[in-house]
């Protein structure tokens, strides 16, 4: 009857087969290089598409196209037009209400745009995750 030697709980048979299959420090299997360079690859095209997005602009309108807002991808606000006849000085509250409508509406499609882009960029689909 043959002995097993172990070392701890391992079977020193196994160990040595498991130890057969470890590269030397420093090196990675092709498939795991593959893979950080598809990662990098990603990042790079993640990065173009989102500077790409970031200086879009888009344009959002409430009350029928009474008020435009016009903002970019960053979210920086560009512009706000009104027709004059928005303005009425009896409720200043519905020219802000206004132009707080047109903004959100604005920013939603450049949020809607950038989901869309980043989940293309990233070859995957992010299944609601950007927003």
């Amino acid at each position: 009857m043959g002995a097993t030697l172990r070392a701890g709980n391992v079977d020193m048979r196994s160990r040595h087969r498991f130890a057969s299959t470890l590269l030397p420090m420093g090196r990675m299997p092709k498939d795991m290089r593959q893979l950080m360079e598809q990662a990098q690859q990603m990042q790079s095209q993640m990065q173009a598409a989102q500077e790409e997005l970031a200086a879009r602009t888009y344009e959002g309108t409430a009350g029928g196209g009474v008020v435009k807002a016009v903002v970019r991808g960053s979210g920086d606000l560009v512009s706000v037009t009104f027709d004059p006849s928005v303005l009425d000085p009896d409720d200043p509250e519905m020219a802000g209400d206004l132009v707080v409508a047109a903004v959100n509406q604005a920013l939603s499609s450049a949020n809607e745009e950038a989901a869309a882009a980043m989940g293309l960029a990233s070859g995957m689909d992010l299944g609601g995750l950007m927003g």
